[in-house]
């Protein structure tokens, strides 16, 4: 039987194996989408021309207190090269530097170094503009704006809440709760308090007298899920919002821009990556051996988790994945490996719903994908913390391989997927 050799990486690393060419339906790679010659120009036309909404500078004026929203050091968005661009309009306009604050847009996550927000914006901005990190715990920096209409509380950064004019920065990409990065997310939970993130993320379960996950929170979609719904809502109660957000390649390059609106403007972001990044297929697989594409995709298993929602898209009911991560600073978080002492899904639930944490409903959605298909897990997690999270661990990549035919029989149909953390396939019709 004819083989092919397969090489994915893992951490720093990079593993070989060999495949059954007859077994293989595909080899699952992110569109090829070629990089502007000249990104500086690039964002001086699309602010010239945004793609919806008045042109930048239209929306701006002298006198205008703006704050800029801008993402912290765990999402690289290209902002070191399109935050002067941007400040340099503003003060063509007029407004000047002492009028332009930048909020990280922290979530939850630890407050930063003064190296890492110099890092962010680029020397030039860090020295002229006002630059804060968001505290989702420090009431005396949020302003309360109400609830949503599904009683979200929404709390949001002072300096976002107050500005006169907001200028939402981000790059969009999938999420397997919002269906896509970007855009509003940037206000909830980007710029708004814990009990606001803790709201929005129990919008993952459904009302207790239906139970369960909510169908609709999911990678790529918008229409119907009430995370994108929520967060759209809390973004109608601020002032005028200008959106500028990018989509990177693979390898963190610009290689498109949207602005303008920030609804139409990231709808037609989101569109792009799909027809980007995110192919359609005819079939499931019984089989599917996904690399998150080394580090740092693979730096632990939240982050890895990522890759596992993307390819159980096109893996079927019962079917076995090999997932290669390498997890080389653990589980991502101290307490998420407790939650996976409900080993039964209503449990779970039922646990989550008396002490919801943010991480505990990303280990109730790792535990369905446990309960929905075999994952043999190569890392370097102990085995028995692989075993808690009801998967089954493996030593190397061609012990997984060995553990999957086993189950399945040696002429199984697969998919392959290198960089499983940058691309979301997808069955052609499925809902």
């Amino acid at each position: 039987m004819k083989e092919r050799v397969v090489n994915l990486k893992y951490g720093r690393k990079v593993l070989s194996f060999n495949i059954p060419s007859d077994n293989l339906l595909g080899i699952i790679t992110p569109g090829e989408v070629p990089v502007p010659k000249n990104t500086v120009r690039l964002i001086e036309s699309v602010l010239n021309t945004p793609t919806s909404g008045l042109p930048f500078d239209e929306t701006f004026r002298k006198g205008d207190r703006i704050t800029i929203v801008v993402s912290d050091i765990t999402r690289y968005t290209g902002s070191e090269i399109y935050l002067p661009i941007i400040i340099d309009r503003l003060n063509r306009i007029g407004v000047e530097d002492e009028d332009i604050t930048i909020v990280f847009a922290l979530g939850i996550h630890r407050q930063q170094l003064p190296q890492e927000h110099r890092m962010i914006v680029g020397d030039e901005v860090y020295k002229r503009i006002k630059v804060y990190d968001h505290n989702a715990f420090n009431s005396k920096n949020l302003t309360p704006l109400g609830k949503t209409d599904r009683g979200t509380r929404v709390e949001i950064n002072r300096l976002v809440a107050e500005a006169d004019k907001v200028i939402l920065t981000g790059t969009i990409g999938f999420h397997y709760l919002a269906g896509f990065g970007g855009g509003r997310k940037s206000i909830l939970p980007g710029v708004a308090s814990f009990d606001s993130c803790l709201d929005l993320h129990l919008l993952a379960l459904n009302p207790p007298e239906v139970g369960g996950r909510h169908h609709m929170v999911k990678t790529g979609a918008l229409t119907g899920n009430p995370f994108h719904h929520a967060m759209i809502h809390v973004c109608e109660m601020l002032g005028p919002i200008f959106l500028f957000n990018t989509i990177l390649s693979p390898t963190k390059e610009i290689i498109e821009v949207v602005a303008g609106d920030y609804l139409s403007a990231h709808q037609r972001g989101c569109d792009f990556l799909l027809r980007s990044f995110s192919p359609e297929f005819n079939e499931k697989a019984d089989l599917v051996v996904v690399s998150c594409g080394g580090f740092p995709k693979d730096i632990n298993f939240i982050q890895a988790h990522k890759s596992i929602d993307y390819a159980i898209n096109i893996l079927k009911d019962n079917g076995v994945m090999i997932v290669l991560a390498e997890c080389s600073e653990g589980l991502g978080n101290p307490t998420f490996l407790d939650w996976f002492k409900y080993d039964d899904l209503m449990d779970f639930e039922g646990a989550l719903r008396g002490n919801f944490e943010i991480n505990g409903q990303t280990a109730y959605s790792a535990l369905i994908k446990a309960k929905k298909a075999k994952i043999i897990l190569l890392s370097e997690l102990t085995g028995e913390n692989v075993k808690r999270m009801s998967m089954i661990p493996a030593d190397s990549i061609n012990q997984g391989v060995s553990m999957a035919y086993k189950i399945l029989g040696e002429t199984t149909s697969t998919y392959i997927i290198p960089d499983g953390g940058s691309v979301f396939p997808r069955v052609r019709g499925a809902a």
